[in-house]
């Protein structure tokens, strides 16, 4: 099968207090990002630019430990590419030949 691009987008919000959390993206069980939230008072958007052979993957945020942190994620949407979004979490990437 040929890779398709995906660009993957979500709305990131983080309550936090003392030093800035630390959070990683992980697409299955890959790490495909590690970053440090910096901002108050806003959220942010997340863009994942994905190279993969359709099939479904779980796209899933966390915070690194120890953190006085909560992470949400809102709206996880494809804004190009052959792909969906079911349940907030798993993309699932189409064949762009069928």
């Amino acid at each position: 099968m040929t890779k398709q691009y995906v660009r993957v987008v979500a709305d990131l919000h983080c309550s936090w207090e003392g030093l800035p959390p630390i959070y990683r993206v992980y697409v299955n069980d890959e790490l495909f990002s590690e970053r440090t939230w910096i901002w108050t008072d806003s959220y942010l958007e997340e863009t994942l630019q994905i190279l993969a052979e359709p099939g479904k993957y779980k796209i899933r945020f966390e915070l690194v430990p120890p953190y006085l942190a909560q992470l949400w994620m809102k709206d996880l949407r494809v804004e190009q590419g052959h792909a969906s979004i079911k349940n907030n979490e798993l993309l699932r990437i189409r064949d762009e030949s069928q």
